[in-house]
């Protein structure tokens, strides 16, 4: 497949995603795959916003209505419409459910006040301590300590 198919498709998914309130910030294509793939990131353009399941649905139909409506390819593709995810700050206790065993960066303060960051792997939030995996040992946070926990890429 050509650079200039893919711009092409990346201009059209920007497009549909800014009429509707996203930014697309990132854009793939599989063409290895059977059928082909293409995996849009989008983001909200009022960043106090957070991206639901509901709007890349919602996205999702629109983005592949305007591609059936092009002639930029024409063999079977599926697409998979998602938002940025790693970076996100985990607030809800649902967040913490969720996302348990997932690679996590949390800033807090220390006994001293000083603000510290440590990353490992969430383990579990509850009343009292904030509980993470950092190589096979528990590390815990107490919960009035922690100022904010956020998802991370897995560090190599």
């Amino acid at each position: 497949m050509s650079n200039q198919t893919v711009t092409e498709l990346r201009v059209l998914a920007a497009k549909s995603a800014s009429k509707n309130g996203f930014a697309v910030s990132d854009f793939k294509m599989f063409t290895h795959l059977n059928p082909l793939s293409i995996q849009v990131n989008i983001r909200h353009q009022n960043p106090d916003k957070k991206v639901t399941i509901d709007d890349c649905s919602m996205l999702s139909e629109y983005i592949d209505e305007a591609i059936q409506n092009s002639s930029i390819i024409n063999q079977p593709f599926t697409l998979e419409i998602s938002s940025e995810g790693v970076g996100e700050i985990l607030t809800k206790e649902k967040d913490f459910q969720i996302f348990k065993g997932f690679p996590i960066e949390v800033t807090y303060q220390d006994l001293k006040k000083i603000e510290q960051k440590t990353t490992g792997l969430l383990l579990k939030r509850s009343d009292n301590d904030l509980q993470i995996n950092q190589k096979g040992k528990v590390h815990r946070i107490p919960v009035e300590d922690v100022i904010e926990v956020r998802l991370t890429t897995p560090s190599g």
